[in-house]
């Protein structure tokens, strides 16, 4: 009873750490439920199942996997929905938990078992009977998108005719000159969108394909030549907050010859200013192709645009055929950079295997959807973990990796260091592998509610050695985070 009245407390705990958007601990509060509620002997005396006597111990686990969604950790999500079913069949938010998780992986045909048994559990919940309709209607979507691609349709890049569509006599907006993008242009674009005005369609779509057209002359590594005398910066996640994009380019100088960028992935989704983002980004690689570079992220990918809300942003504010053509162009984005032969830039992180090679990197078709497993999938969503060794991704994509991988990497590859981003940290920035591997992550207060700082890196070309600027979010729009997501991702039937 002690034990069953702690856990209960730390239930409580984590609900509002929940609430208060603090997820890392509300995890360990869930978890410490978790481990209270476990049986003293282990394991039941028929079965050999362990047990708990904890009669909520299933609440704790979907709570738990909530926070695991809400954290992006997919894998360990799905984990802890299963062992809330397991504890309790006929527990609702087991299975709400579980179908959301196997959505965010990409496993819809899982998913709509798991939310065909929502239903029967909770016939009257109109919440689930939603859930049910978008997870078939997007079963039935991919089923139809496989059939055309059958028929090996053209890409939209080549059937768009950009030349017959009208710019309103009213607009007053940048007009953009294909094969002759300006720091001028790039700058009137930034000050068109500040004030929540989009660029008109027609100049919208040329942009989109001149950068297809760029993108297929790179290749799946990009080398980054920075002078003695000069400085680099890298940049990590912005996720569709424009206004704290502007403010790193008030804090640290637009792009120019002189003062070169990388942007190394997770330019949208989450944010609902995606599009404000990435046409910024894209203008500013046409006007300057050699010294502002883009590395793709995970979230440049169909799987999350359609769950994140790009593709809803996108599609709301222009149109699908635009949406098509931003996929285009994420397929062709560089997975990863190495400035100077020394520092190796990549989203997410590294490799299942030791003894991977920039050879063999190069080599990597970089133009498609990212596959289950492989060099691509683990650049763009494995995560490093403290100690040595690896381990199952708690992401469910990807692979957790300890020092002794980041060093056979820097030495198989005679490298310095690695710079990846894909995690929130507190201060937008987190050394660690003993110095050989920094996390950079440039979305500052994240979804409104994280409370975190942005950051970037400036690294010398002399000597590589970072100098690393945090800096606080700025005000926006009245427009909230997610507000073009996918509805599956929405309150997902509360706490218990």
């Amino acid at each position: 009873m002690e034990d069953w009245t702690k856990a209960e407390s730390a239930k409580a705990e984590g609900n509002k750490f929940f609430q208060e958007g603090k997820y890392a601990k509300a995890l360990a509060a869930y978890s410490m439920a978790i481990e209270l509620s476990e049986d003293d002997d282990g394991l039941d005396s028929l079965d050999g199942v362990s047990k708990s006597k904890n009669p909520s111990v299933q609440i704790y686990y979907a709570n738990r996997a909530f926070c695991h969604i809400k954290m992006e950790n997919f894998g360990s999500a799905l984990v802890d929905a299963t062992k809330a079913i397991e504890a309790k069949e006929d527990f609702p938010k087991g299975w709400y938990r579980r179908g959301t998780a196997q959505m965010a992986l990409g496993r819809p045909k899982e998913a709509l078992r798991d939310f065909m048994q929502l239903c029967k559990l909770a016939p009257n919940d109109k919440d689930a009977r939603d859930k049910l309709k978008q997870c078939q209607k997007q079963v039935n979507a991919e089923k139809f998108a496989k059939a055309i691609g059958c028929e090996k349709t053209k890409p939209i890049s080549e059937t768009v005719n950009v030349e017959q569509m009208p710019v309103d006599a009213s607009y007053t907006g940048p007009v953009y000159v294909s094969g002759a993008c300006t720091s001028d242009f790039c700058q009137q674009l930034m000050e068109h969108q500040r004030k929540e005005l989009v660029i008109a369609k027609k100049f919208a779509y040329q942009i989109v394909l001149d950068m297809i057209e760029m993108l297929k002359t790179s290749s799946t590594l990009v080398d980054i030549e920075v002078p003695d005398m000069g400085e680099v910066t890298v940049c990590g996640d912005v996720h569709g907050q424009f206004y704290d994009l502007l403010n790193i380019f008030s804090l640290n100088g637009i792009p120019s010859e002189q003062n070169p960028y990388l942007f190394n992935g997770d330019f949208v989704d989450r944010g609902s200013f995606s599009v404000e983002v990435i046409l910024t980004l894209f203008a500013w690689k046409l006007a300057y192709p050699n010294h502002l570079h883009l590395a793709r992220g995970n979230h440049e990918t169909r799987n999350m645009n359609k769950l994140y809300g790009f593709e809803g942003e996108v599609t709301k504010k222009y149109d699908e055929d635009l949406y098509q053509l931003f996929c285009e162009a994420f397929c062709l984005l560089p997975l990863c950079h190495v400035i100077n032969q020394q520092v190796f830039v990549v989203h997410g992180g590294l490799f299942s295997k030791d003894d991977v090679s920039l050879e063999s990197i190069r080599k990597v078709n970089r133009d498609c959807e990212p596959p289950d497993e492989g060099l691509m999938t683990e650049m763009l969503w494995s995560d490093p973990q403290p100690g040595r060794g690896r381990a199952p991704s708690k992401r469910g994509v990807g692979v957790a990796f300890g020092q002794d991988v980041t060093e056979n990497f820097l030495k198989v590859n005679n490298l310095k260091m690695v710079i990846r981003s894909h995690e929130m940290k507190e201060e937008g920035y987190e050394i660690e592998h003993d110095g050989k591997l920094v996390t950079v992550f440039s979305a500052p207060n994240y979804c409104d509610q994280m409370g975190n700082k942005g950051a970037f890196i400036r690294l010398d070309g002399k000597t590589m050695t970072p100098k690393y600027k945090s800096f606080a979010h700025v005000p926006h729009p009245n427009v909230r985070p997610m507000q073009y997501a996918n509805p599956m991702l929405g309150q997902l039937m509360g706490m218990a």
